[in-house]
């Protein structure tokens, strides 16, 4: 299984085949991932715990467990956790090509 540390929590891959990937993200507390945008792929995001707010376009959500978010290909996105807990959430990523470095960043606070 795939792991990837990020200054905003870690990813884990759960299951990979062609045209999908699952993935578990854990976002710490106050962590925020760059806001961002895929060339090949769509995400759909289903919270466990926590809270997740999310930015699509022009709509910022407020989203708790139970709750899911789907975002487009193309659209501009971002995930954050404004709480004092781990929030998690499952991401069901579907597309042409599914790498990591399928992102287009407009803003980070890590700098990347």
């Amino acid at each position: 299984m795939e792991i990837g540390n990020r200054p905003w929590g870690k990813y884990e891959v759960l299951a990979e085949q062609d045209g999908y990937k699952v993935k578990r993200i854990t976002v710490v507390p106050e962590g925020r991932l760059s806001l961002q945008s895929h060339e090949h792929r769509a995400e759909h995001w289903v919270v466990v715990t926590g809270q997740a707010k999310v930015t699509v376009d022009d709509a910022v959500l407020l989203k708790n467990p139970g709750e899911s978010v789907y975002i487009p290909l193309g659209a501009i996105h971002r995930l954050e956790n404004e709480t004092e807990t781990d929030m998690v959430l499952i991401e069901v990523q579907t597309g042409t090509y599914l790498g990591e470095d399928d992102i287009k960043r407009y803003e980070d606070i890590y700098g990347r």
